[in-house]
């Protein structure tokens, strides 16, 4: 599968010239050549021209034939002839489709380390950043009265494309050009019923291309007494918002539309912001300088650059010829209107706002219960919200939130993605410690590669800081008598053994009260081995666990009863020796790398040949539920492996048995602690994927913490849902001893009901320039990928458009759909990449576990490639969640995906080696094969 990719911009690059932000009271002025226009800017000199062959229109692309698509001249408000040709100013522009199905990548790793590769360039017409932005009901009419490039939909198929607009006088909406008589191609404002958004008419359902429609573009107008409809199809989701506001808002006031409008520009944000004014013009002279103007603003919203504030004022004085640097009430007011306004946000309030411009206690109710999906709302709560966001006082007395403290709620951490309830451990922590997945490190105190890296203490400070529960200890004998660690048979650099365990003594329980595993990888002369003993009891005392196990019980104990304690996994003498010492098996990780080195062959052993050396008991002796064995095969484990030993598997070695074997792979973890550790090859300690391992059920899965990327992010992402204690608990169906669970299942799982995951990536705030890129100034052109990593069935990727040189304020509006199957193993990761990179394309990401989203609108704050949260860089989404059959949200009710028919595939009975329970299944075939049926056959009749 080919990568991604861009190449040169299709039709050339967009001239810009900066258009002056209109004044905040927002004049209806209908001549040509001024108010503002398609979206917000002043009226362009002409319109984009279409080609016969097709349409844009945002997300889909529409066949039309070349009549219907004829190049007739579209008339402006005055009726001059505006040509089509492209203007920077002429407002959102169509955008061009996205190619029939992108490339797809050849992995869903997207990393911060990429290789140069060919890409293709996906383009979009978005809003310039030097567009005016939308931000009352004011500029949504002036808008209106410049006009907008609109497509009508009629039934056949047929789209026509005409220009809209709203006369000055408020009273009528016309089109041109038209067949019919100029007084009949309109349509009276106050015949309007109703405006519906999407595509909820029957000439859009029943429309042959309706399925190519963008369903945030489409809006209906209701008119007449028959309850006519002018089916309508904007170029962007902003310019529908803009007609949608503007007609609600007229069909709301009327003729008392113009008072309305003219009372509103003394509203309670304006009285705000002069009130802020007012506090940096000290000496009330009307006016202040340009670097206390600029701080201000930046005060209020500190996510903007100066410089972009800075310009702004400066395009304002350029455009009225005024000569100075001095700020003026109304050019404050006007540029923070501007800069500090999200028109997505805007639109959000009005809708739930009936049509004011701030939310009202009832009105944040209903936000709140409908989209955000807050239980038990009431009163009390709505004015909780407005007085900890609203920044006026007015607000605040009157219990109203206006669009800056709505913006503030939104973006604060009690609208994040994250769902707070997973910030604490919520999970029962008392199951057998084989059920839960365990926070692991490899080679815990290497801080850079396998190889030729430095060791250093700092290793384990930061794994246990970021609630790692399972670190490596690779001991040597050492010079003075004293264990040393590193990496044997390679150039690794070696720290003393006693500082280590200070180290882990320290801040072992920091992050997380529950027990910390330290695998001890032991390779010392028998008297440094008493060295070990003494510092490991002198420092840690009675944190060592070292009660025996009980032999009569069949799990190991939970983490609740093991909080506090320090488990040693390593090496034990049989209970049958008598001696001070005895001879076991060798682990050495560090020979079996440095075997492997330079080997070019690619067939390698599973297994080296066995080495053994000898143990002291008082070694032996600390070694209780964490006994370190070789693994034979699976048969062998469920007759004879004790609950208390524990197997390692080489990466390799462990991606085959999840391959051959993925049931029985499941089915002996549900009991046996299992612990992966990387490739020897992996030499640059990179990182192999935890995911591959997690759906077989390991719980140890070793990672490096010193190199980030994906892998790390999927680890660092998973262990976040469960208060970060470094312990997840597993899903049920690999914890039940009578289930059956494939782990490379391409379809949905028995027993487990799957989800529909609806996301919109609507808007990007703040991103920064990659790290990585080459000098081509502060311009970056985002894109954002969506993908799903889980299960087989689960993986999946879907990306956004590109939008062209804004990192400030990208407007995406595309939305997604993915069907989860075992939601409890899922994984959501929001990555944003610059298209038009140098040598770096990672801006930014966010990785979370499908439990812990929280549903409605929400900002996603974004990572670093090293795990660092980027100040002010955010997402904002829409994410709804419903079931696979039905049900959730109203408007998600009954939404379904359609599988393709197939084999159907039934569940097949495993033994396990209990022989009461095999006993009772022994014959149950059948039946589960009729229950199959049954299921099926329901479930095909409900979709």
């Amino acid at each position: 599968m080919a990568e991604c990719g861009r190449g040169g911009t299709a039709g050339g690059a967009l001239p810009t010239s900066p258009s002056p932000a209109l004044g905040a009271k927002g004049s209806l002025k209908a001549a040509a050549g001024e108010g503002g226009g398609g979206g917000g800017g002043r009226l362009g000199q002409g319109r984009a021209r279409y080609d016969s062959g097709g349409v844009s229109n945002g997300d889909c692309s529409l066949a039309v034939s070349g009549d219907e698509a004829r190049a007739s001249p579209a008339r402006g408000p005055r009726g001059a002839a505006v040509a089509l040709t492209p203007s920077p100013a002429a407002g959102p522009l169509p955008r061009e489709s996205k190619p029939g199905g992108l490339p797809r990548r050849s992995s869903i790793i997207k990393d911060g380390t990429k290789q140069k590769r060919e890409r293709k360039k996906t383009v979009s017409f978005s809003s310039m950043p030097t567009e005016k932005k939308i931000s009352s009901a004011s500029d949504c009419i002036n808008s209106m009265v410049e006009g907008s490039e609109l497509k009508k939909v009629r039934s056949n198929s047929r789209i026509y494309h005409r220009y809209f607009l709203l006369d000055a006088d408020m009273q009528s909406l016309r089109w041109e050009p038209s067949k019919k008589d100029s007084e009949k191609a309109k349509i009276d404002i106050k015949s309007v019923k109703e405006v519906r958004t999407g595509k909820n008419t029957d000439i859009f359902r029943s429309n042959g291309i309706s399925d190519q429609i963008s369903e945030d573009c489409a809006f209906s107008i209701i008119y007449g007494e028959n309850y006519e409809s002018l089916d309508l199809v904007a170029n962007s989701a902003d310019v529908a918002n803009i007609w949608v506001t503007g007609l609600r808002y007229l069909i709301s006031y009327g003729k008392h539309t113009l008072d309305m409008l003219e009372s509103s520009q003394d509203n309670m944000r304006t009285s705000w912001v002069s009130q802020m004014f007012g506090e940096i013009d000290v000496d009330n002279l009307g006016h202040v300088t340009l670097c206390n103007a600029v701080q201000c603003i930046r005060n209020l919203n500190p996510g903007l650059k100066m410089s972009k504030i800075e310009l702004k004022f400066k395009e304002l004085h350029k455009f009225k010829d005024k000569a100075g640097t001095e700020v003026t009430k109304e050019e404050f007011v006007e540029v923070f209107h501007e800069l500090c306004t999200r028109p997505e946000i805007y639109f959000l309030l009005v809708q739930f706002s009936s049509n004011k411009e701030f939310l009202d206690t009832k009105d944040l109710m209903m936000f709140l219960e409908a989209e955000q999906g807050v239980a038990h709302i009431n009163e009390e709560i709505s004015l909780e919200i407005i007085h900890k966001y609203e920044p006026s006082k007015e607000g605040q007395e009157k219990g109203w939130l206006s669009i800056d403290g709505f913006t503030n709620y939104l973006m604060s951490p009690d609208c994040y993605i994250f769902d707070p309830e997973h910030k604490k451990v919520c999970q029962d922590m008392k199951q057998p410690l084989s059920h839960y997945f365990i926070n692991s490190s490899h080679n815990t105190y290497l801080i850079e590669d396998q190889f030729r890296g430095p060791s250093d203490i700092t290793g384990y400070i930061r794994a246990l800081k970021m609630g790692c529960r399972s670190v490596e200890l690779d001991v040597w004998d050492g010079p003075d008598n004293e264990p040393v660690i590193y990496t044997g048979h390679t150039m690794t650099s070696q720290i003393v053994f006693r500082s280590v365990i200070d180290i882990i003594n320290t801040y072992a329980f920091f992050a997380s009260e529950y027990p910390l595993i330290l695998c001890l990888e032991n390779h010392c002369s028998i008297k440094q081995q008493k060295v070990m003993v003494q510092h490991m009891k002198k420092i840690l005392g009675d944190k060592l666990y070292t009660t025996l196990p009980n032999v009569e019980e069949s799990y190991l104990p939970s983490p609740d009863i093991l909080k506090g304690k320090i488990l040693i996994k390593a090496k034990k003498l049989s209970s049958n020796c008598s001696g001070v010492e005895g001879d076991v098996t060798d682990e050495d990780e560090g020979a079996e790398m440095s075997q492997r080195v330079g080997k070019e062959d690619v067939e390698q052993p599973n297994h080296l040949p066995v080495k053994r050396f000898q143990l002291c008991k008082e070694l032996s002796e600390l070694v209780s539920i964490c006994k370190s064995v070789q693994f034979k095969e699976f048969q062998v484990s469920f007759q004879v492996q004790k609950y208390w030993e524990v197997c390692s598997f080489n990466e390799v070695l462990a991606s085959k048995y999840a391959n051959e074997n993925p049931g029985d792979f499941v089915n002996y973890n549900k009991r046996f602690l299992a612990r992966v550790f990387p490739s020897p090859m992996r030499i640059d300690s990179s990182n192999m994927n935890p995911q591959d391992f997690w759906k077989c059920g390991c719980q140890i899965v070793a990672m490096n913490f010193q190199t980030p990327g994906l892998m790390m992010d999927l680890n660092i992402g998973w262990f976040r849902q469960n208060g970060n204690c470094g312990y997840v608990l597993r899903p049920a169906i690999m914890r039940e001893e009578v289930s059956f669970f494939s782990a490379n299942t391409k379809d949905s799982v028995p027993g487990v009901s799957p989800q529909l995951l609806h996301i919109k990536i609507i808007s990007g705030q703040n991103f920064p320039k990659p790290k990585g890129s080459g000098a081509k100034g502060d311009v970056v052109d985002p894109y954002v990928y969506v993908e799903i990593h889980g299960i087989p069935a689960d993986c999946a990727e879907q990306r956004t458009k590109t939008v062209h040189q804004n990192g400030d304020t990208p407007i995406f509006d595309e939305s997604f759909e993915f069907q989860i199957n075992l939601p409890e193993l899922a994984m959501v990761r929001f990555v944003v990449l610059d298209d038009d990179y140098i040598g770096d394309e990672f801006i930014g990401q966010y990785t979370i576990p499908f439990e812990c989203l929280q549903t409605g609108y929400r900002h996603v704050p974004l990572q670093s490639l090293t795990g660092e949260v980027l100040a002010h860089a955010s997402l904002f989404v829409h994410v709804a969640i419903t079931n696979r059959r039905g049900g959730g949200k109203p408007h998600k009710r009954g939404l379904s995906v359609r599988k393709g028919k197939k084999s159907r595939e039934y569940a097949s009975m495993r033994t396990l080696w209990i022989k009461s329970v095999d006993e009772v299944f022994k014959n149950a075939q059948p039946p589960i094969r009729e229950a199959t049926d049954l299921r099926e056959n329901m479930q095909n009749r409900g979709v």
